[in-house]
């Protein structure tokens, strides 16, 4: 543990699947975060939607599209060793969402309180994969959503 550095730098790109009470969709999802000790940091993410789902409204069918989301974290990690840690995050962030019912669109923001829980393995000293579970707790009367995620993740 001595001749790892207090504060580093990481990047991670991955597909993130998100189950909602409007559908389920898929979204790529790159993140950028800055650990300031070993154990608490902070990250980012944004993700772009590329799955989405058919939707059915009074018997008319339509779509549901995942536009793009945002999102901000403070994050506590759990080093196990050199090459495996756990992690949980609390942050807040914001997402956009698109539903088409019979040629009629509308397209909405909503945001939220995020929470949750996962685990990066290393292969070596710098690449790895990230596998994690967040709630989002929309604001509102806007329902919840469980998202999934699977990332190649690298340490700078």
């Amino acid at each position: 543990m001595a001749q790892d550095p207090a504060s580093r730098v990481t990047g991670s790109v991955g597909y993130t699947q998100l189950d909602t009470d409007g559908g389920d969709l898929g979204a790529v999802t790159g993140r950028a975060g800055y650990d300031f000790t070993r154990n608490f940091g902070i990250e980012g993410e944004a993700s772009i939607g590329v799955s989405d789902d058919d939707i059915t409204v009074a018997g008319v069918p339509g779509t549901v599209e995942h536009k793009y989301d945002v999102a901000g974290y403070g994050v506590a990690k759990l080093p196990i060793n050199e090459n495996f840690e756990l992690f949980g995050r609390l942050g807040y962030g914001t997402t956009r969402l698109k539903a088409e019912v019979a040629g009629v669109s509308d397209s909405a923001s909503t945001e939220s309180i995020n929470y949750g829980v996962g685990a990066n393995y290393f292969f070596d000293g710098q690449n790895g994969v990230r596998a994690d579970w967040t709630r989002r707790d929309f604001r509102g009367d806007a329902g919840e959503a469980d998202t999934y995620g699977l990332s190649f993740v690298r340490r700078f």
